[in-house]
């Protein structure tokens, strides 16, 4: 692994914005942090976290960074998305974002994700290459592990969103903060 493990005295919130996949595999594989009775404070650190739940640090530390690692796979950088829209590279790109958001802002070509584009995906190409992106990078690996749970096993997500797109790829895309970010 190339990551070192997290460090177990910082808040819960700055580990999870360096380990974004650590609020899912903590619930998958320790079942904290999912619901109200397994719940963490953000202010916790994560050694607090694991006292509180009675897990060893160590084992929860190399999962956070397992998953981690994992997770990098499933991720295409601004970059290597703008690469492979300008050389006319064949992948469908899918804004998981609100109807609202995509008609304001967005990539071009993009999808917006609906109640029907899985199935027309599903239907078309299953070993299609498919990026999906958000805002901020923030919920989208949810997406992708849902598409990859249906069948769609070449979809990835865009990391940093549409906002990291707009800063590091394509500066024509306009940038615009949401409140809750």
């Amino acid at each position: 692994m190339n990551a070192t493990l997290p460090d177990p005295n910082r808040p819960m919130r700055e580990l999870l914005d360096e380990f974004p996949s650590a609020r899912r595999s903590l619930f998958a594989a320790f079942h904290i942090g999912g619901c109200q009775s397994c719940a963490f404070s953000e202010d916790d650190s994560l050694a607090e976290v694991c006292r509180q739940h009675d897990l060893d640090l160590q084992t929860v530390s190399q999962t956070i960074l397992q998953s981690h690692e994992e997770e990098k796979e499933l991720l295409l950088s601004p970059l290597d998305l703008k690469g492979k829209l300008d050389s006319g590279e064949s992948l469908t790109l899918v804004d998981t974002r609100t109807r609202e958001e995509h008609d304001a802002v967005k990539i071009t070509p993009s999808l917006l994700m609906t109640e029907n584009t899985l199935a027309t995906l599903s239907a078309e190409n299953p070993d299609q290459h498919i990026v999906l992106y958000d805002h901020s990078g923030k919920s989208v690996l949810d997406h992708v592990s849902w598409f990859r749970g249906h069948g769609l096993k070449n979809t990835h997500a865009l990391a940093g969103g549409i906002d990291a797109y707009a800063r590091e790829a394509d500066q024509s895309v306009p940038r615009y903060r949401l409140e809750m970010d």
